[in-house]
């Protein structure tokens, strides 16, 4: 296989490369600004790796990224969910940038494509509900980074009908374990955590997670099974705020367990806690109304693995334990 990955920098970008070369994979790796030492510093250490530019928002540098390729893994995005001023740039990435790189790979002669999606294009659910599956959607899309990736992934797939593309969309959960450079919103959930951030209560609610080098091996199955169609992938457990916290209290025993799970009548003013404890003890900001509307409000995430595991022979190979471990090292050499 001779493989462009782009957002290769990014956390899975970065470990999807290593795992590509580590198979014997000729990998071709796109970056914004491959002038950008600090960004790049990795991916030029590992042995065997083509460093491009190529933003996905502009069609000629994804066309020259693409040439003599013959399978794209879209891995791009821009992965924010607190920070102001960002949701053009969010949408524009997520749903510009899938068009155009999909419509670059027909052009280019590239008929496989595997796109990295995410869980939250699944709906939540009542407690005690069946799961979501890869046939459900999520239709509650006020945060931005949640809409983006909801169109940007129905419009890959109505691109690649359109166009014959052979599409596997993988959809993690939030992302942990080694190999991130800089913090993504899932990885600030974890340093908040550490950073005594629901000392006094936790939320109501949970967050899924999986470790990064499963998820990569996920995009790897996919491209070798040849299967094409939507993949859930993460842990079958999907931890409450207050079991993340206790976890991590096995991890880092600095890190005291909540002292209670918080009413639901709590939540609204959840974000201005967040904002006061940014404020006061530098945790980084991890809630706005939108978020936490949408994610303590009853519902709980519940989705299925099945297909992954019985399609693609995918499982889960990094304890949820583990991989916070990692993540929790990582944190530190990067702090």
């Amino acid at each position: 296989m001779h493989a462009l990955v782009t957002g290769a920098n990014g956390h899975l970008g970065f470990n999807l490369v290593a795992m590509l070369r580590a198979k014997g994979h000729e990998v071709r790796a796109s970056v914004r600004s491959v002038s950008d030492a600090e960004k790049t510093k990795r991916l030029r250490a590992i042995p065997g790796v083509e460093l491009v530019e190529a933003d996905v928002r502009n069609e000629e540098q994804m066309l020259a990224a693409l040439a003599g390729v013959d399978t794209l893994f879209h891995v791009a995005a821009v992965y924010s969910t607190t920070e102001k001023g960002r949701d053009t740039e969010i949408l524009e990435s997520a749903v510009r940038g899938a068009e155009i790189a999909l419509r670059a790979a027909s052009r280019s002669g590239v008929r496989r494509v595997i796109l990295t999606s995410s869980v939250v294009t699944l709906p939540l659910t009542q407690r005690g509900a069946p799961p979501s599956t890869e046939d459900d959607w999520a239709t509650d899309l006020r945060i931005p980074y949640f809409r983006a990736k909801v169109e940007s992934e129905k419009l890959a797939w109505a691109v690649a009908g359109e166009l014959g593309i052979e599409l596997t969309t993988i959809l993690p959960a939030g992302i942990i374990g080694p190999g991130f450079s800089r913090a993504t919103p899932t990885i600030d959930l974890i340093r908040a955590c550490l950073m005594g951030e629901f000392r006094l209560g936790a939320p109501r609610g949970n967050f899924s997670f999986v470790d990064v080098r499963d998820v990569a091996a996920a995009h790897l199955l996919a491209f070798e099974t040849g299967e094409t169609g939507r993949f859930i992938v993460g842990y079958d457990h999907v931890p409450s705020y207050s079991e993340l916290v206790r976890t991590l209290g096995r991890v880092d025993p600095t890190v005291r367990p909540a002292l209670l799970t918080l009413p639901t009548l709590a939540a609204p003013f959840l974000p201005l806690y967040d904002a006061l404890s940014h404020r006061v003890f530098g945790t980084p900001r991890i809630a706005t109304p939108e978020i936490i509307a949408t994610l303590v409000s009853g519902k709980v995430v519940n989705y299925s693995c099945e297909r992954a595991k019985t399609r693609l022979g995918w499982s889960a190979g990094i304890a949820f334990e583990q991989s916070l471990k990692d993540t929790v090292a990582e944190l530190t050499r990067i702090h």
